[in-house]
């Protein structure tokens, strides 16, 4: 029975000196987040990110209903982005 007791005892010490330091940790992670440099970092990444997204899309944007409408005339219809006709592929050749 001491054993057990011991045991248990032992676990809640353990828990709440856990707690305590994680809780510690977790109000340093919070205070750096909320400096300025990290701020203006995260900032900064997102804008490059943005940047980047709508250069993809204007990149794609133009080939890929072209593309997808030679397969799907029916549902995309016979044109291309830029209104020229596109044909249907022959049999057996790909993109």
């Amino acid at each position: 029975m001491i054993s057990k007791l011991t045991f248990v005892t032992g676990l809640a010490v353990g828990y709440v000196l856990g707690a305590k330091a994680g809780r510690d940790r977790y109000e340093q992670i919070q205070k750096l987040m909320g400096s300025s440099p990290v701020q203006h970092a995260g900032a900064t990444a997102a804008g490059l990110g943005r940047e980047a997204g709508a250069k993809a899309v204007h990149a794609l944007g133009d080939h890929i209903p072209e593309r997808v409408g030679r397969h799907l005339p029916d549902r995309f219809g016979r044109f291309g982005a830029n209104g020229s006709p596109v044909t249907p592929p022959r049999y057996g050749q790909g993109l």
